[in-house]
């Protein structure tokens, strides 16, 4: 039997995403907001091993 755990709004807590932009890791937070509309206009693949 799967369970699924509900968890109330003040027992959340936020996810910190963090990608790689110009050679180091940054938090996609700090971004200025042009920077953020073009993180999430960013198309994400997997690439087939060879």
């Amino acid at each position: 039997m799967n369970a699924v755990t509900q968890l109330k709004p003040e027992e959340r807590q936020r996810c910190e995403v963090w990608t790689r932009v110009m050679g180091y890791h940054r938090p996609v937070a700090q971004f200025n907001v042009g920077k953020q509309a073009e993180h999430r206009e960013r198309r994400h693949f997997v690439e087939p091993q060879a």
